[in-house]
């Protein structure tokens, strides 16, 4: 019987599963792993990163695009700390990333070792599947029961310790073998019960103004043609939440918009406040999609479909509750409406259309100003200009995130956007990129971040120019964490405290590192200088001098109120 060593077994299993790409940094326990990734005939390309947290967030938007199990890796000790950022935030995004740290031998433990820590203990509370290896023989159960986590149910996050010992002892070959289905998600779809497809059907037909309002679930579930089917049966409008841009094109006539505290604004609003019945879709009904639960109000009928039964019910009473995947609960419903010879509602798309047309009108008063420091809204205006339909935008949450919710109208369902909405950490935007290019490169990539995430981020920079991957950044320079000023000002009487920050150039660091860059202080060089960078062949940067954010209009309702 052929036997391999515990690395060269782990990247059999990871080649078995389907793995194409590694996103990690080395350290001194993940030499056999290494080794075994030099050596062997795998077909997996290991992607070096400049940090373990960029690492995984270069691994979670590659998930997102290619809608494969996204893979990230790093040592022990500071690496498995540097890691969990990027784990959480799939873990919470419903991404599946698998985590694969090395550990300190198993003969070491409880020896004070250098770097020991106890990885378990460290990763349970974060991921669906965790486990630090005591022995090579669990290498192939192990590898298993993580890809099985991670794809079926409510996607998320895994871990696997791989200790030092255990990567050099012997596996034999025959133990090695995988389950295809499990290499991409969601895998082994729930379907509904008939039953409660029935229940919801019948609240629907019953409600005059209803409304969908789509979370991540429908993107995740590939449902973007039946979120259109149910849409049209009924003429009903479909509102999103920041995740579920991209269940619907943005420029259908039934297409609401983001709706929440973070890209909603009053004309959104109002749709769902005129709403005597809400469809929640793949949606947990959060603080920011119901502006801490006020919209829409207690007491109106909610329709819930979800694939995890606890997302259900725990914010609102409902009316009716679907659990299953989100593409065969809406075809489902579908079914159940069109049997029962459901008729489209009247005067559902005149309201959307004028929502629209109110929004769009603030919004252009704004787009069109030519004053100094240049307005987020001119930014976002020019990139819906200039981006092609199929373009990948990362956007870091901090003034990116709402301008980008609110007013840019991705025009192609599917997953085109992209931004870190569970944990909301800055320098997310650029590593995320780096994984999108590598997943859907035939796309244009482009990360839009404030400078705050850019001195998060910025090392990176020389992975980008190392790989040559034709990503734009987008540098929004306004000198100041404008997210917590803007509170400040709102909330705190302008007591501003210890959130401004001199102001870089970002073009020169970006030049330092190989990119080729612009710096744009004025809004009639907008449009040249982000065409330049777009049209470029390798790695880009627009550094733009902008408004801050505690001054802007920016679409958040508690600054705005």
């Amino acid at each position: 019987m052929n036997q391999l060593s515990g690395a060269e077994a782990f990247v059999r299993m990871l080649q078995l599963q389907g793995v194409k790409h590694i996103f990690g940094l080395c350290g001194d326990t993940s030499l056999p792993f290494y080794d075994a990734l030099a050596r062997l005939d795998h077909g997996i390309t290991h992607v070096l990163t400049r940090d373990e947290r960029c690492a995984a967030y270069m691994a979670d938007a590659y998930a997102r695009v290619t809608g494969r199990v996204g893979v990230c890796e790093g040592p022990s000790g500071g690496g498995a700390t540097y890691i969990l950022p990027g784990v959480v935030e799939a873990n919470e995004s419903s991404i599946p990333v698998l985590a694969v740290t090395t550990d300190i031998s198993v003969a070491a433990r409880g020896r004070y070792a250098l770097t020991e820590i106890d990885q378990e203990a460290l990763f349970r509370p974060l991921t669906k599947y965790t486990h630090v290896l005591d022995a090579a023989r669990e290498i192939a159960p192990t590898v298993r029961r993580a890809f099985r986590a991670m794809t079926t149910g409510r996607p998320g996050a895994a871990h696997i310790g791989l200790p030092f010992d255990v990567q050099k002892a012997p596996v034999d070959e025959a133990d090695l073998w995988a389950e295809p289905d499990l290499c991409r998600y969601p895998a082994r779809r729930a379907a509904p019960d008939p039953a409660a497809v029935s229940a919801a059907a019948e609240v629907i037909l019953a409600a005059r103004q209803p409304i969908l309002v789509c979370g991540g679930g429908p993107v995740l579930a590939g449902a973007e043609a039946e979120v259109l089917a149910l849409a049209e049966l009924l003429d009903i409008p479909v509102a999103t939440t920041i995740s579920g841009k991209g269940a619907i094109a943005e420029d259908h006539p039934l297409a609401v918009g983001v709706v929440g505290s973070n890209g909603g604004t009053p004309a959104t609003r109002a749709l769902v406040e005129a709403a005597d019945l809400v469809v929640f879709v793949g949606c947990r009904a959060g603080s920011v999609t119901t502006e801490r639960w006020r919209h829409p109000s207690p007491g109106v009928p909610v329709v819930h479909i979800d694939v995890d039964p606890a997302v259900i019910g725990a914010n609102y009473p409902t009316a009716a509750a679907v659990v299953g995947d989100a593409r065969l609960s809406l075809a489902a419903l579908s079914a159940e409406l069109t049997a029962r010879a459901a008729r489209p509602g009247r005067g559902r798309r005149s309201a959307v259309a004028r929502a629209k047309a109110d929004k769009r009108a603030a919004f252009h008063e704004v787009a069109t100003s030519a004053e100094r420091p240049i307005r987020p809204e001119r930014l976002i205006a020019t990139l819906q200009e200039l981006l092609p339909s199929d373009a990948v935008v990362c956007a870091d949450p901090g003034t990116p995130c709402p301008y980008f919710s609110a007013h840019y109208e991705f025009r192609k369902p599917g997953r085109h956007f992209i931004t870190n909405r569970a944990h909301g950490a800055l320098g997310y935007a650029l590593p995320a990129a780096i994984g999108a290019a590598i997943g859907r490169p035939q796309s244009k990539v482009v990360a839009v971040m404030g400078d705050g995430s850019f001195g998060f981020a910025c090392g990176e920079m020389e992975t980008l120019v190392r790989l040559g991957l034709p990503v734009t950044l987008v540098v929004v320079s306004n000198s100041v964490f404008g997210w917590i000023k803007a509170g400040q000002r709102v909330a705190y009487d302008r007591r501003y405290f210890s959130v401004d920050f001199t102001r870089s150039d970002h073009a020169r660091i970006a030049e330092a590192f190989g990119l080729r860059a612009w710096r744009v202080e004025d809004p009639e060089d907008l449009t040249p200088a982000l065409r330049r960078a777009l049209e470029a062949e390798g790695p880009t940067l627009v550094d733009v001098v902008s408004q801050p954010l505690h001054e802007a209009r920016a679409p958040v309702s508690e600054w705005v109120a």
